[in-house]
């Protein structure tokens, strides 16, 4: 540090005066200048810097395996095991899981529909399989609840809607954005839980209206709709879990960035070969 600024202040002092008050040698500072650092340290500082920026670009959500993927697809020459150990040494860290408590009641009289998904989270084209669930977010105003409809192909959240009650317009609002966005699909399976929402007279007759499926899941069975679990998880702990939102406003800002801005059209998937909905998407079709 004591070379470095003697370096910077060259053209304002003396060196032989800035290496006295500093307490070094004028012979020290010169065989420091003419060390350069060798090509190894020049590239891991430039790796580190790139490692660092990828991180950041992904907010802070992203673990080794994503920052590579990421560094990969910029066309930058680098092993995963080198990223993971550049970020443990950085102190880089994806933000922490957490358990979350499930909203679903499903002590209801209403009609449930048969299980028609049955785990086979697969699917070989858009609007064949979409699946569905509701999380709630806490903010010092009170709770606001987000229900979300996702295409099990190219695992695009097509369709959301927020509200501060957990009600059937919650989830009819989000497949009304869903079928609007998607170019009015028909023959969908829409799959969820037995939640009163989906069950409700208003929804069931939404999906018919659509020409849609209803497929539920087997009671208290979370396994049924876990790609939509898996959603709200990563969301939590990538969105929620650590930061603070001052009301409602700021939360439904947050759920916009995230779904709309960086899960759909950049946060990467390995089950999508570690390529965004977007870019899926994008692909497929051309």
């Amino acid at each position: 540090m004591k070379y470095a600024f003697i370096l910077e202040h060259e053209q304002e002092f003396r060196v032989v005066a800035m290496c006295r008050v500093l307490g070094v040698s004028k012979s020290g500072y010169y065989g420091w200048r003419k060390r350069a650092p060798s090509e190894q340290a020049q590239r891991r500082a430039v790796l580190d810097d790139l490692i660092r920026d990828a991180f950041f670009l992904e907010k802070c959500r992203a673990g080794s395996p994503r920052v590579y993927r990421r560094m990969k697809a910029a066309g930058i020459r680098v092993s995963e095991d080198f990223v993971a150990k550049r970020m443990k040494i950085m102190g880089l860290r994806a933000k922490a899981k957490r358990k979350f408590k499930a909203t679903t009641n499903s002590n209801h009289p209403l009609p449930v529909a048969p299980n028609l998904l049955n785990r086979n989270f697969t699917a070989r084209a858009l609007n064949q399989k979409w699946v569905g669930d509701i999380t709630y977010l806490a903010t010092p105003e009170g709770w606001l609840y987000l229900a979300v409809f996702i295409d099990l192909y190219s695992r695009k959240v097509v369709g959301w809607s927020m509200g501060e009650r957990m009600t059937s317009n919650l989830v009819c609002d989000a497949l009304k954005m869903a079928w609007f966005r998607c170019k009015r699909p028909g023959g969908v399976i829409v799959h969820t839980d037995r939640g009163s929402q989906y069950c409700s007279s208003d929804f069931q007759a939404l999906l018919r209206q659509y020409g849609m499926h209803s497929s539920m899941s087997r009671k208290g069975d979370c396994w049924d709709n876990a790609v939509a679990e898996s959603f709200f998880h990563s969301f939590k702990v990538e969105a929620v879990h650590g930061e603070v939102f001052a009301n409602r406003a700021a939360m439904r800002e947050a759920v916009f960035e995230y779904i709309e801005v960086y899960y759909n059209r950049h946060r990467l998937h390995s089950s999508l070969g570690y390529m965004s909905p977007a870019q899926f998407e994008a692909r497929k079709i051309a």
